[in-house]
């Protein structure tokens, strides 16, 4: 069965009690126990719901996982995950990556004696490098916020295994729609789902897919001993988003691809970071590992008074974090996804004050443009009633 089919018919498409199309949310924190010496599947909500339950089969389906996991955001997902770890334990981790994991990582997780080394994963040769006794796992990002490098996953996932490590996948710019890391050798992939997955900037929630049941059975444990999970209505939101991924998904993708490479062709842009264009230089790898190249695209203007005047002239594209969602999402990474990043770090991974993060939503790829190419060249949008106005400013 192909993945757009599959968005739809994965075994949680009818409620099992009513046949209802949609399953119900069940809003209940509490279950009767009618035999106490033969529980019922459900006891009490932190520790399982039937609608979050429908959500967790269904992203473990997907991604082709053993079990899947429903956290109330994607931090809650990926913190919860890094619990899996102890103290004196070491990490292997993508150095471009979100500013929150990063935070986590470096101001939470070595509180409880666990350390992190931060690594170019696209080369393998410093994986292995920074590879010592104490590692335990391989955290990965790829294509990789905001500058979309890209990391064999192939390659990666044989080298964990070989050194004996758990490989970790944060799979949100691609969703399973396009790239499922399990089928290629990762152990636990994650999502923040109030992206593509959810998609419509109303949801805040995460997903984990684990491959193996004895790992999915520790992450069970530390779920419900922590209980940061997803509340029943952002459960029932999240399934309703699945439902429409690969449309969105196709759609946003193919607009992103067009404003790329037109993005390429402004003399006032110095780059544009896209993996669909044939010389990004994880081009060829992006397309042997997955099924498309995203909507998210990224591109540097050269400095930060530039970046505020494009962001005060753009009229189509929210300007906020975030990304996903049905509608366009400008975002300015070194003030939003990485602003926990200090700024000598930041240089390092090249989020400079110059770069714009975009998100293509599903407006009119022409429109779109249109909005990016007066604000970039210096027009003003202004509305007056129904009507636009251009003026040079």
């Amino acid at each position: 069965m192909n993945f757009g089919t599959r968005l739809l018919h994965n075994g949680n498409e009818v409620d099992p009690f009513t046949g209802a199309a949609s399953v119900p949310l069940y809003q209940a924190s509490t279950y009767h126990q009618a035999d106490i010496d033969n529980p019922g599947t459900f006891d009490y909500a932190r520790s399982g719901n039937p609608t979050r339950e429908a959500l967790e089969q269904t992203i473990a389906e997907l991604e082709g996982g053993t079990r899947g996991f429903a956290f109330a955001s994607g931090m809650a997902a990926i913190s919860t995950v890094f619990l899996l770890f102890s103290k004196g334990d070491h990490l292997v981790v993508s150095e471009d990556l979100y500013g929150g994991t990063f935070r986590v990582l470096t101001e939470v997780l070595p509180r409880l004696g666990i350390q992190a080394t931060f690594v170019d994963t696209t080369d393998l040769d410093q994986v292995r490098a920074a590879i010592r006794s104490q590692t335990r796992a391989l955290y990965i990002e790829t294509p990789s916020n905001p500058t979309l490098k890209v990391t064999d996953l192939k390659g990666a996932t044989e080298l964990a295994k070989e050194q004996g490590l758990y490989t970790i996948v944060d799979n949100t710019f691609l969703t399973p729609c396009y790239q499922r890391p399990l089928e290629q050798g990762a152990d636990i992939v994650i999502h923040s789902a109030t992206k593509f997955i959810a998609g419509h900037s109303d949801v805040v929630s995460g997903l984990v897919a684990v491959g193996d049941a004895s790992l999915a059975d520790r992450l069970a444990l530390l779920q419900n001993a922590l209980g940061s999970v997803l509340g029943v209505q952002d459960c029932w939101l999240t399934m309703r988003g699945l439902k429409t991924l690969k449309t969105r998904m196709d759609t946003s993708s193919a607009s992103a691809d067009y404003i790329a490479r037109e993005l390429r062709r402004f003399p006032e842009i110095r780059r544009v970071y896209y993996t669909g264009l044939e010389d990004h230089p994880g081009h060829r790898i992006q397309s042997r590992q997955s099924e498309g190249h995203g909507a998210v695209l990224s591109f540097d203007l050269g400095d930060g008074q530039r970046v505020r005047q494009v962001l005060s002239r753009v009229r189509l594209p929210l300007v906020a974090v975030s990304l996903g969602a049905v509608e366009s999402i400008l975002s300015y990474p070194a003030k939003m996804s990485h602003a926990a990043m200090p700024p000598s770090e930041r240089a390092k991974r090249g989020v400079t004050d110059g770069l714009l993060r975009l998100s293509v939503g599903l407006e009119d790829p022409d429109d779109l443009l249109e909005d990016l190419e007066r604000a970039i060249r210096g027009r003003r949008i202004s509305s007056v009633g129904t009507e636009w106005r251009a003026s040079i400013v």
